[in-house]
Parts: structure tokens; sequence; C-alpha cells
């Protein structure tokens, strides 16, 4: 009873930390439990209690009992967890502290990219408000606050325990010094201004179309409505972009033409770009696509989505397994093939000498996986936008879990990022992940409210970071570190 009293305790403080609370601070705590859960267990026994551990995480985020498939798969990744917790007795301790939150980083990566891969709440992206943490993303990517989260939980757990002395504790502050000083260092560097960078006007319009309504044709009237009186209010602001989300055009491109007559009069009369969010039917095949409408009125530049998501726009192993079509009997949207890097035509009232402005989309939940604006930014991007339809979370706090992957794809890239959702959460996040603003109501409230906000984007020329290099080379470093302990438990054996 004690040690499902401590799983309980762990799986909610865990998931109260990627609420909409801003309780992220409990996460470097949460796992705590779990070890204590975990003691004394045999191999039998750690990893099916880990297992049931993260089924009751994930209940706490998935509420749809369609969803009760991919829950028990995201909690495998805890079961094996729970067997790594087992392996780590027989490790010194210096070594166990090393090894538990390198191998958690490993089983998320896992998860993360296996199956085509779900990077939903990370660890790390508890800490997404947390800005003298995070600002080690530009290095390590998000690995390396996972890493540090469980860290943390690590050393609380063997001094706790009294299996590890005080000069252990000390190692681990001393790194988490070293993580927030870098960190202080990047938020004091002074962000881009007026003197020193081009600046640009962004607009996002949060149209709040509910789920039922967006392909039902009797609301065609409806939605067209609500985003014409929304963004013919932006016209004292002079954006020189506005941005629409996802699917936010109700017809297809490319055979109902007639369904974007109105996106184009707007672009023409507010005089501006408009990046519109629709499903495009081209050569038989139908894409989730990001449409750039030059102040002209014309398409000027299209991008379909590459990265689709499995059992919402196509059903994986269809060829193999025929009967998971029966299970989500959804229609196939084709995945695009290449990257697009959208330029800005400049309006009339533009200053013509300015160096052209170069953006890259991620369509929904892209912005999730960091190797797509990583190589958006390689191809010229200047910003980032992210375009989204959340209304399928409800009222949940799933919208700022999403939300928080854009804050980190905004630090690794040391790049301003524009996101614009459907329902919420809209708004603007600068280069050391601070979210400047967002679309709200007079009460503050951020979802499920329609409408529309500017923000001046500064396109400074900065260099590109090290994640943005070099990617996820904290991957192998965590590898070596857990083959090391491998090695180190495998002679021991021997030994003994």
């Amino acid at each position: 009873m004690i040690s499902v009293s401590w799983l309980a305790i762990s799986a909610l403080l865990l998931a109260l930390s990627f609420s909409s609370f801003n309780l992220g601070f409990l996460a470097w705590c949460a796992l705590v439990p779990l070890y204590l859960g975990l003691e004394h267990k045999a191999l039998a026994k750690s990893l099916p209690i880990a297992f049931i551990w993260g089924v009751v995480f994930w209940l706490i985020h998935v509420t749809l009992l369609g969803q009760a498939i991919l829950i028990l798969y995201l909690s495998i990744y805890c079961g094996l967890f729970g067997a790594v917790v087992y392996f780590s007795r027989s490790l010194p301790v210096l070594i166990r502290l090393f090894f538990l939150p390198a191998a958690w980083v490993l089983l998320e990566y896992l998860r993360s990219y296996l199956f085509t891969g779900l990077p939903w709440a990370i660890i790390g992206f508890s800490q997404y408000r947390n800005l003298a943490v995070i600002q080690i993303a530009d290095i390590t990517g998000a690995w390396g606050v996972c890493f540090l989260v469980v860290l943390a939980n690590t050393a609380l757990y063997l001094y706790f325990r009294r299996l590890a002395k005080i000069k252990l504790l000390l190692v681990c502050l001393g790194i988490l010094l070293a993580v927030l000083g870098y960190g202080l260092i990047k938020l004091m560097e002074p962000p881009p201004g007026h003197n020193d960078a081009q600046q640009i006007k962004v607009s996002v319009v949060q149209g709040n179309i509910p789920q039922d309504l967006k392909w039902d044709k009797r609301s065609t009237a409806f939605i067209h409505n609500r985003y014409r009186e929304l963004t013919a209010g932006l016209a004292p602001v002079k954006p020189e972009l506005i941005i629409w989300p996802e699917a936010s055009v109700p017809g297809l491109w490319g055979r109902d033409e007639d369904e974007f007559v109105q996106v184009f009069a707007l672009a023409r009369q507010l005089d501006t770009n408009l990046l519109a969010g629709a499903v495009s039917y081209l050569e038989q095949n139908y894409f989730n696509s990001a449409l750039l409408v030059a102040p002209g009125g014309q398409v000027q530049e299209i991008y379909h989505k590459l990265h689709l998501v499995p059992f919402g726009e196509y059903v994986p192993l269809k060829r193999i397994l025929p009967f998971l079509e029966t299970i989500a009997p959804i229609g196939d949207i084709t995945p695009g093939v290449e990257y697009t890097i959208f330029r800005l035509q400049a309006a009339r009232h533009s200053d013509q000498s300015e160096r052209p402005v170069t953006f890259g989309v991620l369509i929904c939940f892209e912005d999730l996986f960091p190797e797509l604006s990583r190589e958006l930014v390689k191809k010229g991007a200047r910003f980032l936008v992210n375009i989204t339809n959340d209304a399928w979370y409800k009222e949940s706090s799933a919208p700022y879990q999403h939300f928080a992957a854009s804050v980190f794809r905004a630090v690794e890239n040391r790049l301003y990022l524009a996101r614009c959702a459907n329902t919420g959460v809209s708004g603007f996040i600068d280069p050391a992940g601070r979210i400047l603003r967002t679309v709200a109501d007079a009460q503050g409230k951020e979802t499920f409210v329609a409408g529309c906000l500017s923000q001046d984007i500064y396109l400074k020329e900065n260099k590109r970071t090290v994640y943005n290099r070099y990617g996820d080379f904290f991957i192998l470093f965590c590898l070596l570190l857990d083959a090391c302990a491998i090695i180190y438990f495998v002679k021991d054996k021997k030994l003994k």
C-alpha cells in the first residue's frame, strides 16, 4: 500500500508540473516518490509497477477513451525505466547518479522517434517558463534540460535514503549552478533592438472555431466572417505579415478556389502578406498546407506538412495491418517532400532596400521535432512560425504542453517564433524563450477565445547555435555514459 501511495504521489506531481498552473518546479522532485516506490522490488515487479505509474501519469493528460492504446504504449517506456532503476542498484552511487538521468533521456529520445515518434510532455518541457535553466537548450537541445531535472531527482533520492554523502549532492548542485550561470549570462545579453536589427510587424489571428464546425459546410459563412472581421481590424496596425491557424480556410486549395477569394481580397485590401493554413488537393493527393498570399492577392508559395500525425492524418502500417483502418477510419494525408522557405514580398509602404525577410513554417505538432526547425534555419529562415489547431484538446492543459515545445524551438535556434493556434495558445516568443505576449480576453483567458495580436519581430543576424549546427550530440553523450555503466556492471559481475 505504501508503494502504491508513493507511485500515485509521483505521477500526480509530474502531471501537475505540465499543467497550466505554472508548477514546473514540481518536476525537480516528482521522481523521488517513484524511486521510493521501486525500492527493494525485484525486476519482475519493478517493470510493471513503473508501467502502471506511467499509465496513471498519462491518464491525467489524455482523457479520451479512444486513446487508451496510446496511453498503454507510452507507459511501456515508463516500465522500461523501472527496469533501469532495478539494474542501477548494482552500480556505485556516483555512477548511478548519472546513469539514471542518461537512461531517462535515452528512453524519451526513443519514444520521440520510434514508430514516427511522439515527443509529447518530455520532462524538460515542464521547465519552459524557467528561463535561466532552458538557455542550455541552444547547446544540448531540450535533452540537456531533461537530464538536469532527472539528475536533481536522483540526487535528492540518493541523499534522502542516505545512499550518498553530501559531497555527491554538492556535485549535482555544482552542475545546476553552472547551467544557471550560463542561463543568466544569456539572459543578460540585450535583446535585438531598433538600432541593430531589421524589424517587421507580424500579426496572429486566433479564430476560435469549434472543432465540430470546421468542416461543416453550413458553417462556411460563419468561419469566413469570423476571420474577415478579425483580420480587417488589423488595418491600422499595418503588419507586414498576418498569420491564420492550421486548416483555417474552409475549403480545399486546388479544388474549391471560390472559398479562397476572400483570403485574396483581404491581402489586397490590407496590402500585406497573409499566411493561411489550408488543406490542399493537388494531383489527386491531399496535403496539410500553409499558403502564403502576397499583397497583390496571389498565392506566392506553398508548404506541405512533412511530419504527419499517425492515426490523425494517416494510418501507419495500413498495408500490412489493414484492420487498423477500421479502428481509425480517416482519409490519408500525403506528406510533403521538401522544406519550404517563405519570402515576404514588400508591401507598398515597406522599405524596399531591406534584406528580404525569410521564415519557415511548422504545422501542428511539427514543432515537437527539433530537427525540422533546425533544417529550416539552416536553409535560411530568419524566424519561425507554428500554425496549429489544438481544438481537439478542449479545456485542458494540453494546449500549454504543446506551446512549451515552441519555446524550446526558439531557444535552440535563437530566433523569434510566432505561434497561431485556432483556439490558443497564440502568441510570440523571443530568442531567449521569453513569452512576449499571447492572445487573451479581458480576464486573461488564453484558450477558446477569439482575438488577434501584433508584435514587432527583430531579425538580428545571429550565428547558428551549437545545437543548430550539431544536433542531438547530447544523446550520444548519454549513450556513452550508460554504455560505460553497463561495461562496469558486466565486469563487476565477472569479478564476483
